[in-house]
């Protein structure tokens, strides 16, 4: 037998796995490693969250990554390249992170790594070809060949594969993490995008559900870059607390065929970015905006669309709501949304995974399920758009 198979067996058939877990969303900010210890697989998996950390790109990679971030046309030749270069700068922040928190290489199993998305496109608006397709770059091969551990990558093709749209992804483990023996609980995901879970109690004969529900910050963090170059973002949502929602532009960006179609659905930065804003401004026949009161009004934007979604589900009016992401840490739109919802939105640390952690811990949780889970058995919560499926493409590292 091939000594990487061997390996892999003898892993899958252990108690436990330490996997770190890799995720860069669409703002852009930085990578977020999470070194998880998992016990078990399915719904009797427990995890411990070890250590984590955000390390931040700098400038230059980040405007790099933009060159083809969620563009219709990029350079071929330019994207080839830096699908290596982002998997190589991936790596050297795991081994750098290792290394800080005293953890040997030999003592992690698998890393777990989302990959950047720069193109996400959902059937209901792919426009070149039929059917849903995504594309993370940051090669599985040369982190596993970088760090010396074996990978698990490019978790969203069998999900678009098996009749998914690859995204949003985040209920696997939701489901397999927080679901609870007495509460219903949804949960918040405040990405660039943002989404969330339904969960229904332990035995409820209800299903798991998810969908996307619009932007989150991703059109935020794009207006911010041009008024606040210096940070990226708003930061406390000091400008938009400057300014005022604009009623007329509030309207029309809420007037898009996306919002009303029915859920489950996905979308991205594809579709929900500076020049849906420009649209929208002109449609509300408004010339000029200052830019405290454009912040203001995408604001309300997201907080209004992600509470009508969350209301329309069945749970909306009566589950615990927890929210993670980058978005908890502008106080506006937690504000706003807990204002259109009516009721408490907490952090997913109450139920035991710090809020700026919760994606990269997913994501561990699916390369487990990959390695030692029976999607048969392990995903049973999973129902209709969201089939019981391993997710996960195989690096080893030599």
């Amino acid at each position: 037998m091939n000594p990487n198979i061997r390996a892999l067996h003898h892993m899958a058939q252990r108690d436990a796995r330490r996997i770190v877990g890799l995720m860069s969303g669409t703002s852009l900010d930085g990578l977020d490693v999470a070194v998880c210890d998992i016990c078990s697989s399915g719904e009797t998996t427990v995890l411990e969250l070890v250590a984590f950390q955000t390390s931040p790109y700098d400038p230059v990679f980040r405007e790099e990554i933009r060159r083809v971030f969620a563009r219709p046309q990029v350079d071929l030749a330019y994207l080839t390249h830096l699908n290596r270069a982002v998997a190589e700068r991936h790596a050297a922040i795991v081994l750098d992170c290792l290394s800080n928190w005293q953890m040997p290489i030999s003592t992690i199993d698998l890393i777990a790594s989302h990959g950047q998305t720069v193109m996400h496109a959902p059937a209901n608006v792919a426009p070149l070809l039929s059917g849903a397709a995504t594309l993370q770059i940051g090669d599985g091969d040369h982190l596993a060949v970088r760090t010396g551990i074996p990978t698990i990558s490019d978790f969203r093709q069998k999900h678009i594969a098996a009749g998914g749209e690859g995204a949003p992804l985040a209920v696997y483990g939701d489901a397999l993490l927080f679901r609870s023996a007495t509460e219903p609980r949804i949960l918040l995901n405040l990405g660039g995008i943002a989404n969330f879970s339904a969960l229904p109690p332990l035995g409820s004969s209800s299903p798991v559900f998810v969908t996307d529900t619009g932007p989150g910050n991703t059109m935020l963090d794009a207006l911010a870059r041009i008024h606040r170059p210096e940070l990226g973002y708003d930061r406390d949502a000091e400008l938009a607390r400057a300014g005022s929602s604009e009623p007329r532009l509030l309207a029309a960006l809420k007037d898009d065929p996306f919002f009303r179609l029915p859920a489950p659905k996905t979308t991205g930065p594809e579709l929900f970015n500076l020049d849906y804003l420009a649209a929208a401004q002109q449609r509300a026949g408004i010339d000029s905006i200052s830019p405290a009161d454009a912040m203001a009004t995408l604001v309300w934007f997201s907080a209004e669309t992600i509470a009508a979604e969350v209301i329309r589900h069945p749970l909306g009016t009566d589950a615990a709501l927890y929210a993670s992401g980058g978005g908890v840490h502008n106080p506006l739109l937690m504000d706003t949304l807990r204002q259109r919802l009516g009721r408490p939105v907490g952090l997913t640390d109450a139920i035991g995974i710090p809020a700026d952690a919760k994606e990269a811990v997913l994501f561990a949780v699916l390369a487990n399920e990959a390695v030692a889970g029976n999607p048969g058995k392990s995903m049973t919560a999973m129902t209709g758009d969201y089939p019981a499926i391993a997710m996960g493409k195989l690096s080893f590292a030599a």
